[in-house]
């Protein structure tokens, strides 16, 4: 059987290898942590091409696509693995504090049905409609029903589930060091403790991409981003939908509680969490819902995100070790892109020539990758 060992146990790397099982590889994840221990444990999984990616930018093609694989992706990933996945299409509310942010998203919402895309305007006067706890002071809103939001740990234990249960090793604790060419095309990956041989190695360790040494090769231009996330107490039922403001968002989780995020803080590899990040995302939660103003906090996370130098990841095979493909470098949508990636990263497994967007081959950043 063809070997694959999977770099980084977090959603890109878990979604990778319950993809590369379904291709016939036998597969190993290694990763210097628990799965889900690093970008995923801070990601409230929120799954919306149309606000985070600018009109006509290729993030939002991107986005758009992977959104359209979700319903399908997360029904078979049920399926295989046997356990459930926090999983909600119900739309997201963009809400206007101000008038210029109003006639932005007005003109937004009519960008977005020029692109056959459902993008509803609601003036104020309907807003207690469409979310009653919304800020009465708010100016309007842009409600987008095709987005939502999944549940990252849950995603991701299914994904690892599904690979394991068709024989699937996982290696926690175990961080790559070194990725080299090996035999007969294949790559060598090597740990503190472990040397693996494989057929394909798959780079899926997001912020810690540039830290593992590819011979020959320069470093992952990946750059770690903080990001500071609050899970909230509300009363059940609160919210309706994911709601977003211009500084984070709010989803509404099914056991009545509200993630709050996510700063957006580049201070290197430190994870640490803040009295000012936590106060700033209080702030921004009771400002679009004031009835969280006094929620009380249930838990505070952080997690790095992996910038690339242009925002979108690199996938694609190594023009130095043929049998390494990068799949990294998605900052703050590793989740949105998960199926995505996963499919492409298959499709590369199968056929090294296969077709990769230029916008997010490897080599766009230089040929010694």
């Amino acid at each position: 059987m063809t070997s694959a060992v999977v770099v980084g146990a977090g959603v890109v790397g878990a979604t990778v290898a319950w993809s590369l099982v379904q291709a016939g590889y036998d597969v190993d994840v290694i990763d210097a942590r628990s799965p889900g221990e690093g970008a995923s444990r801070a990601s409230a999984g929120v799954l919306a091409p149309f606000i985070e990616g600018a009109p006509a930018s290729p993030l939002r093609t991107l986005g758009h696509e992977g959104l359209e694989l979700y319903d399908t992706f997360v029904q078979q990933l049920t399926r295989d693995s046997g356990q459930p996945v926090v999983y909600a299409r119900g739309g997201t509310l963009e809400v206007a504090l101000t008038v210029p942010e109003a006639e932005r998203l007005g003109t937004e919402s009519g960008l977005l049905w020029q692109a056959g895309i459902e993008g509803r305007w609601v003036p104020a006067a309907l807003l207690d409609e469409v979310e009653p706890a919304i800020n009465r002071e708010a100016t309007g809103a842009l409600l987008v029903p095709m987005h939502g939001f999944v549940g990252v740990g849950s995603l991701t234990r299914a994904a690892l589930g599904a690979a394991m249960a068709r024989g699937t090793r996982v290696h926690t604790h175990t961080g790559a060091v070194q990725i080299a060419s090996g035999p007969q095309g294949s790559a060598v990956v090597r740990t503190a403790t472990r040397t693996w041989t494989a057929d394909l190695v798959v780079m899926a360790a997001g912020s810690w991409s540039s830290q593992v040494t590819v011979e020959g090769a320069d470093p992952v231009p990946v750059t770690p981003i903080r990001g500071q996330l609050l899970q909230l107490q509300a009363a059940p039922g609160l919210l309706r939908r994911v709601i977003w403001g211009t500084a984070g968002y709010l989803v509404p989780w099914p056991d009545g509680t509200v993630l709050a995020g996510a700063t957006v803080e580049d201070v290197g590899f430190d994870e640490s969490l803040t009295e000012e990040g936590c106060a700033g995302l209080r702030q921004m939660a009771a400002a679009l819902i004031p009835a969280l103003a006094d929620a009380p906090t249930v838990e505070a996370r952080t997690g790095l995100r992996p910038k690339s130098p242009d925002d979108l990841p690199l996938i694609g095979r190594s023009a130095v070790v043929p049998a390494l493909i990068y799949a990294t470098g998605h900052y703050r949508n590793g989740v949105l892109l998960a199926p995505y990636t996963a499919h492409l990263v298959q499709r590369l497994a199968r056929d090294p020539q296969a077709a990769v967007p230029a916008g997010m081959r490897p080599d766009r950043f230089g040929a010694r990758l």
